[in-house]
């Protein structure tokens, strides 16, 4: 089994998916499509890989915060 990666997604107000992968600095990428994305994921890690340095910080989640106004 390969090296796992946390990877956040989000859409942005273009409507593209963004993908960023915390554990690698600077590892980002966006796509139209989910299937476009991960193919894109995929690739971006293994460049980042050759280039960065791990983090030495592990990502543990993300959490949703409401204020009231």
């Amino acid at each position: 089994m390969g090296k796992q990666y946390s990877v956040v997604i989000e859409r942005d107000e273009d409507g593209f998916l963004v993908a960023d992968v915390p554990e690698l600095e600077g590892c980002h990428t966006q796509a139209k499509t989910m299937d476009e994305l991960i193919k894109r994921v995929k690739e971006v890690i293994t460049l980042c890989e050759q280039d960065t340095k791990p983090s030495k910080n592990k990502f543990v989640g993300i959490q949703m915060v409401e204020l009231n106004a």
